[in-house]
């Protein structure tokens, strides 16, 4: 089955994608292309999937890079391949050609960012925790440090939770009001105690103050799409014991 990818015309005509679950070798739970190591998925099979996305990318499987996510703002700067080896972080940035960024995610934002001016590029993992710790502003900052122009940069969040979807609780928001009471904004009432949280709003208005030149979402729900996306939420309503991982990734 053809991988099916979608993209962005803010980062055309660096090759990027967001890809779905569509097109992958893995079964069950994991249906399609699952590409999380970290699953209970066969290794084998996660390996096929990623090198149909290294392919589908025009790197071999070696240059398709990732890194340890651990929901923190740490951004590694990638020099070669094997630079990254090892590292727990939540964000990449390169400028050197041939190298493909990638995150994986399950309800979790995907952002990829792109100065093609400068050949500058970043792919960020963002749930609501490294979101609040800054680590799309780190990256921002990384991906100045190696020569791109804040104002020249184009960030485009993939498919994530959406606030319809995403239930917390009052400690939650909490959280969020400690850090600036602003931020009431990006929650609506749900049942009993319970509100709704806006994800990828957040992440476009971290993006739009840190000033970058323009940011944008796909408005792709993975919650909501089953047949097109793995969710970590979804999966833990149904009662499921585990669930694939999406992966986003560009390159210059």
């Amino acid at each position: 089955m053809t991988l099916e990818i979608l993209t962005s015309d803010t980062l055309s005509p660096l090759r990027h994608g967001f890809f779905t679950r569509r097109g992958g070798a893995s079964s069950g739970v994991y249906q399609g292309l699952n590409c999380g190591g970290g699953s209970g998925d066969q290794t084998e099979i996660v390996a096929i999937n990623r090198a149909r996305v290294a392919q589908a990318m025009e790197v071999p499987p070696g240059a398709l890079l990732g890194v340890h996510q651990v929901h923190s703002a740490e951004v590694v700067c990638v020099s070669s391949p094997d630079s990254h080896t090892g590292a727990r972080a939540d964000a990449m940035v390169t400028d050197q050609p041939g190298i493909a960024l990638s995150v994986l995610t399950a309800d979790c934002m995907p952002v990829l960012l792109a100065d093609p001016e400068a050949g500058v590029i970043g792919a960020v993992h963002a749930g609501w925790r490294g979101a609040l710790d800054g680590v799309l502003e780190a990256t921002l900052a990384a991906m100045e440090g190696l020569g791109a122009e804040r104002a020249e940069i184009s960030a485009v969040i993939g498919p994530c939770i959406s606030q319809r979807a995403y239930e917390v609780g009052p400690e939650f928001l909490e959280r969020f009001l400690a850090e600036d009471p602003g931020y009431n904004w990006f929650f609506i009432n749900g049942e009993g105690d319970r509100y709704l949280f806006d994800l990828p709003g957040f992440g476009l208005h971290r993006l739009r103050e840190a000033g970058v030149g323009h940011a944008e979402w796909t408005r792709h729900c993975t919650y909501a799409q089953a047949d097109q996306f793995y969710s970590y939420r979804r999966s833990v309503h149904a009662g499921e014991a585990d669930y694939g991982r999406l992966i986003s990734a560009i390159r210059l």
